[in-house]
């Protein structure tokens, strides 16, 4: 997975355990995708401190995943789900597999929330 989109979920797991500031700066960087020169001008501070404090923040996000494991884990149950998903649709149509049908949708859209 590229790193961007990487820090992106990260950050929509563990976000919000972030400072305030940080958080902010990794929004403006991997949301708005601003550059340090554009950050730094927004919040009155150094290009090299917007550098630091996104760095700090980045090595905050993955040492949460290593401990915790949500995204992991979501990615996981997501594989499994679909995987189930197959399975549900080899089987002959009636009352048993659309409510199998509807229970897997169920768990997705609760790992999707």
């Amino acid at each position: 997975m590229e790193k961007h989109i990487e820090l992106g979920y990260l950050l929509d797991y563990y976000g919000a355990l972030l400072t305030q500031r940080q958080r902010a700066l990794l929004e403006q960087s991997l949301l708005e995708d601003c550059s340090l020169a554009e950050i730094a001008e927004r919040e009155g501070i150094s290009r090299q401190g917007v550098r630091d404090a996104l760095k700090r923040g980045e090595e905050q996000l993955y040492a949460w995943e290593r401990s915790l494991g949500l995204m992991k884990r979501d990615v996981a149950l997501l594989h499994s789900l679909s995987e189930l998903k197959k399975l549900i649709g080899a089987l002959p149509e009636g009352k048993e597999k659309m409510a199998l049908d509807a229970k897997a949708d169920e768990l997705y859209n609760m790992i999707e929330e």
